[in-house]
């Protein structure tokens, strides 16, 4: 996190990506995984995973994806992982770690919200909202691991509504609803390339495989949205809503695909 006062609530998205020079390998112990396309073998939660190093480094950083485990490439702590390695005491980080991943990422989205809504009212709660939760995250480790983070939850879902359905209504108002588009819809492997999908509601929908080719989705709510192996090739994701760095790690895109800003380029597209 960014060193300013504890009634500042401004806030950037560049403070809020994981730098692993700076943390004690926290996503390499804590987290749990089981056998799959993302990994390559178990590992328990709580225990280190087989390649790490001695000096909290991947020991096949470089070959994950080869080594069968892309789960890791598509991983982004929000911040929380140097957060918490810095400032909370060792016999507290497995359980304070995870919480702090998830007010990192209510962070994400509420900075997207500041900079993006209309209504004033609506940039003042979320200002509100990073100020309670930015001091959260600089409490101590007996407030942390007592936070009632459900609440928190509950309040910023209901500030992600509200703006999704302010900045989407303007590209709804004369558009027929699309009646295979909507929140937690199952897309899997359907082609909607080319399609100008601007103003959908794709909350939560599972888009794994999901050919969105060109496709312009300026104002389509992906929070949550399940982007593995979506082909995204020339699509417009520029203004899209609530896009995280893992997400489209997960995708599958080319140096055409337009991201918003504060999205980090995964490595298919980057520049050779």
């Amino acid at each position: 996190m960014s060193t300013t006062s504890s009634t500042d609530t401004s806030l950037s998205h560049t403070d809020l990506h994981g730098d692993c020079s700076r943390c004690h390998a926290l996503c390499c112990t804590v987290f749990g995984f089981s056998r799959s396309a993302d990994f390559a073998a178990d590992k328990p939660a709580g225990s280190p995973c087989a390649h790490l190093g001695s000096t909290f480094s991947c020991t096949i950083h470089d070959a994950l994806r080869p080594r069968g485990y892309r789960g890791c490439t598509v991983f982004d702590c929000f911040g929380a992982g140097q957060a918490v390695s810095a400032r909370i005491p060792a016999e507290h980080l497995t359980a304070a770690f995870p919480r702090m991943k998830q007010l990192h990422e209510m962070l994400w989205y509420l900075a997207e919200v500041q900079h993006r809504a209309f209504a004033p009212e609506t940039v003042a709660a979320a200002r509100t909202l990073c100020s309670s939760i930015t001091r959260a995250t600089r409490s101590d480790a007996s407030e942390l691991l007592t936070l009632d983070l459900g609440l928190l939850h509950e309040q910023v879902r209901a500030l992600l509504i509200d703006v999704s359905v302010e900045l989407r209504a303007s590209y709804l108002a004369s558009a027929a609803p699309d009646p295979q588009l909507g929140p937690g819809a199952d897309l899997a492997g359907r082609s909607l390339r080319g399609r100008r999908l601007c103003g959908a509601d794709l909350r939560g929908a599972c888009l794994i495989g999901t050919d969105l080719r060109d496709c312009d989705l300026t104002a389509v709510d992906l929070l949550g949205a399940d982007l593995r192996d979506a082909r995204l090739d020339g699509a417009d994701l520029s203004s899209a809503l609530y896009l995280t760095g893992p997400q489209v790690a997960a995708a599958r895109g080319d140096r055409d695909t337009t991201l918003p800003p504060w999205v980090p380029a995964p490595s298919w597209g980057r520049q050779p």
